[in-house]
């Protein structure tokens, strides 16, 4: 949902009532997701949720009277439209769970946030994303392998999800912004309440090539609680969550918990058996965590899910890699059949330069949409 790039305060008949009335609860100190979903269980709708009385929603499990008497005292609807006249001056964008753009990972688990506020782009290929979390204080080893691993997948055509933390995230975030791909950063604060400060020159990187995502007010201060509460939203965005390095009480072993809670797949980069941030990966595979000794298993664990996820209108199935091909690409992927089909012929259906051809297959072989079956042909797989 754009909010129109208002210079000053707009009242707040100018908003969708739902809208205002999402802004107010998310307002509330103390209503998190679970809650959010209790209420909602209760009532129908945010809008019965902020009419109702202290005494009816005390009725409700987990809401005693000290956050019952919060609720009923909600910001209201004037205080609401500031909130977003605020986030239009700096460029945020909301999407709500009845807007076609929320993104259809995430509106699958079970406890969805009902507002996002977004600086960046969403796009439909984002559903295809992988998560990439770890300690905030990696070893040289954790940081080489996040980043190597966030640039493979980002090249094979995922978009890579993480929280824009010191350490593992931010070496996920650069791996896929090295490689030119897409890549979302959830945070546990406002977007204006950036932390780390000093990744404010990444935060930006990121919302050019991708988004950052809060479900957040933009001036909510981030709050201890607020982080593992915010990776429920990394690991519900992605088809998996790989964890690079991660101590006995890691945030990262939280969304690892999360994917799996929510029937995401969980991977873990092993490491020496002697540190301190290989204990939560080694304990993660052995609960039957995948093991990732490089991007190949976490592309062929994936590999059945990605198939399933977008088809184009013919009702054919696109995969990860295939959503970000350029129109080179493209032409002489569908030039290639799913049998053996001479590159001369692909070469007449494309209209392509013969070197331009060959170059392109190179390219689709390396990002495993075809394969040579012989000098002469190829194959689409």
């Amino acid at each position: 949902m754009r909010l129109p790039p208002y210079g000053r305060f707009m009242d707040a008949v100018a908003y969708d009532p739902e809208l205002l009335a999402e802004v107010r609860l998310s307002l509330v100190m103390g209503v998190g997701p679970r809650l959010r979903q209790n209420l909602l269980a209760r009532f129908g709708s945010i809008t019965a949720i902020l009419r109702a009385d202290r005494d009816e929603l005390c009725r409700v499990d987990r809401i005693g009277p000290k956050l019952a008497a919060q609720i009923a005292m909600a910001p209201d609807e004037a205080h609401a439209a500031r909130e977003l006249d605020d986030a239009a001056r700096h460029g945020i964008e909301l999407l709500t769970l009845s807007d076609d753009g929320y993104p259809r990972m995430l509106r699958e688990i079970h406890d969805p946030p009902g507002v996002l506020y977004l600086r960046g782009t969403l796009l439909e290929a984002d559903q295809l994303a992988v998560a990439i979390v770890g300690t905030r204080h990696a070893s040289r080893y954790g940081l080489k392998c996040a980043e190597e691993l966030a640039s493979a997948l980002a090249r094979a055509g995922f978009t890579i999800v993480s929280g824009l933390a010191r350490g593992i995230d931010a070496a996920a975030h650069r791996g896929a912004l090295r490689a030119g791909g897409r890549t979302i950063a959830v945070l546990g604060g406002g977007l204006l309440e950036l932390y780390p400060p000093e990744h404010r020159d990444l935060a930006d990187e990121v919302a050019q090539q991708g988004c950052l995502m809060s479900e957040a007010p933009p001036r909510m201060k981030p709050l201890s609680g607020s982080f593992p509460q915010r990776n429920r939203v990394i690991s519900g965005l992605s088809l998996g969550t790989v964890v690079v390095e991660a101590a006995d009480q890691s945030g990262a072993l939280i969304t690892a918990r999360h994917a799996g809670e929510q029937g995401r797949e969980v991977f873990a980069v092993p490491g020496p058996i002697d540190s301190r941030l290989s204990r939560g990966c080694h304990r993660l595979i052995q609960d039957r965590a995948k093991l990732v000794s490089s991007v190949d298993d976490i592309i062929e664990e994936l590999g059945y899910l990605v198939e399933g996820i977008k088809r184009d209108e013919g009702g054919e199935i696109r995969t990860a890699a295939e959503l970000n091909l350029n129109e080179l690409e493209q032409q002489v992927l569908q030039a290639i059949a799913t049998s053996p089909t001479l590159i001369d012929d692909v070469v007449a259906t494309s209209g392509l330069p013969v070197h331009r051809v060959l170059a392109t297959i190179s390219v689709l072989e390396m990002r495993r949409l075809i394969r040579r079956t012989s000098g002469m042909h190829v194959v689409r797989i």
